[in-house]
This record gives C-alpha cells, structure tokens and sequence, in this order.
C-alpha cells in the first residue's frame, strides 16, 4: 500500500475539529485510524453500530488486543446486545464524550466506523421520532421472518409512499421503523423529519477510504475466511439462544443461524457471508456517494 498523506490541522483553525475516518467494511479504517491517532495524540472514537457489543467479537472485527492498547478507544464492546441501544443514544453518548476530550485538551479527535446512520447522528442530529413500542416491533419482526420484507414494503408504501421512496427498503430494519411509527402513531414516518441540521460547536472533517472494487471484494472474503479460522463458527453458535435480538440481524450471524438449523450447508453459509458482505460494502458506498464533503484517498 503505498504512503497516504495524512489530513493535518490548519494553523489559521481556531475551533477543535472532530476528523471523521470513514469507509466501507474490510477498507483498512482500523489500520489508518490507529495512524491519525498518533499523529494528533487522540483516542479514538468508534462509529460502528455493532462492535459496540461485547458479546460480538469475532463477526465485527473488532479491533485486536494489540490494536485496543495501542492507543485508548471508545464505545468497542461497551453495551450489551441484551439493551437494545440506538443511533439516537449514539448521538448523546458520542457527543458527550466528544466534549469531555474536547475540555481535557485535545484539538483533534479522531473517529472511525462504517455505519453511515451513526455518522450522520453525530454530524447532523437526528429528528425526534417517538419512541419505540416493544409489542409492535416484536409483531413486526415476527412478520418479517415469517413473510419476507416485502410485503412489509408494500404496507408501508400505501401508508407513506414519501418514506418508500427515500429509505433502504432493502433494509428490513429500516423498512419496519418506518411502519411502526406509520401504525403506532397514525402519522407518515415521513412527517416526523424536519431537516433540520443541529449546530456542532466544533469543525468536522471527513476522509473517506477507498481501494478498487476487486481489491476490496477480495480483502472482504479473506476476511470472512480468517473469521472462520478464528472462531466464528462457534461464536455464533453461542449466540444462537438470542438470535431474535436486533443486534443479531446482522451479516455473519444470520447466515450461519440458518446453517444450524439445516436450511443450508456450512459452505454455502460461508458463501453468503461473501456475498451479502460485499453487498452491504456497496450500501456503504451509495450512502456516502450523497455527501460531497468527504475527502476521499485512494488506497
């Protein structure tokens, strides 16, 4: 890989500055952000939605022990998957802590992650959707494994066709917070939004990684194969009893949720765990691809 320049602060900046490193999963974030890091004496901020959990080690990637005392990080196996946490708790926690570091002297900190909603969380500021109702989630969700995403999509493009056309309806999540509110409130989810961008009191600076596609589809399935040689298999049989869990409707579980129960083979669970992560490394992209403030480097 060859050297790439590093973001340096403006000698003319007079507010701190929050440097934001981000990119699709499998890019090289943790290596690069392990870097910034020691040049600007930062800890590091993690932005990602799911290495968050404690119990989910080997499926995240969470960064190695070596990683972890190199240099001091945060929200990395910090909450449980059994206390359902949220972009929204994201954005108070992270903005807290960004304060706190702020006051104790840092100038630049340095945040890393690949989940765009959290990112965004932090930049923009959610809008003040209602709270969750538990019953209804769980009904939803229920309808989901049972029906397919699809005919959720439909329900919710009768009652809020603005919000079917803007959300990831590939996204079952996204598709079922939308419709619970539609059901929970009788309003469009769509009408909650305000887009109104919340005021930081300090710069934020975003660099993106990039690789060309076939560099990083094939990083992505070493990857999957060195989590496999690690441990996966039976991490995630551990986590079998709470597969119901939000935290555990993700890429890696999911899959090999359905090896155990012998709907398919252990290497065509392998297989999907390839594929659907090299699809959600192309949602990535296609989240950021809107935002023309980010500094893309080649890689």
């Amino acid at each position: 890989m060859r050297k790439t320049p590093i973001p340096k602060k403006s000698t003319t900046r007079m507010r701190n500055r929050l440097l934001i490193l981000l990119g699709p999963t499998g890019v090289g974030k943790t290596d690069y952000s392990l870097e910034l890091a020691r040049r600007y004496g930062s800890p590091i901020i993690s932005c990602d939605s799911r290495q968050i959990y404690r119990e989910m080690d080997i499926g995240t990637a969470v960064p190695s022990a070596e990683q972890l005392a190199a240099v001091q990080h945060f929200f990395i196996q910090d909450h449980s998957i059994h206390s359902p946490y949220t972009a929204g708790k994201y954005e108070i926690e992270a903005l807290d802590l960004i304060s706190r570091l702020f006051a104790e002297g840092h100038e630049t900190l340095v945040m890393t992650g690949g989940s765009g909603f959290y990112i965004d969380a932090v930049c923009y500021g959610l809008d003040d959707f209602p709270e969750a109702d538990p019953d209804l989630r769980a009904s939803l969700s229920d309808r989901l494994r049972t029906e397919g995403v699809d005919n959720l999509r439909q329900e919710l493009r009768r009652l809020d066709p603005e919000s079917y056309a803007a959300i990831d309806i590939a996204n079952g999540q996204r598709v079922i917070r939308a419709l619970e509110v539609c059901l929970m409130t009788g309003r469009k989810f769509s009408s909650f939004k305000n887009f109104r961008v919340k005021q930081r009191d300090f710069d934020i600076e975003k660099v993106g990684i990039s690789r060309p596609r076939e560099v990083l589809y094939d990083r992505i399935n070493r990857r999957v194969d060195a989590m496999m040689e690690n441990g996966l298999l039976e991490e995630a049989r551990r986590l079998l009893p709470y597969r119901d869990l939000p935290a555990l409707r993700t890429v890696g579980y999911r899959e090999l949720f359905d090896y155990f129960d012998g709907r398919i083979s252990l290497d065509e669970a392998v297989s999907l765990i390839r594929r659907n992560t090299r699809h959600y490394a192309k949602r990535q992209l296609t989240w950021w691809n809107r935002d023309s403030s980010i500094h893309w480097l080649d890689f």
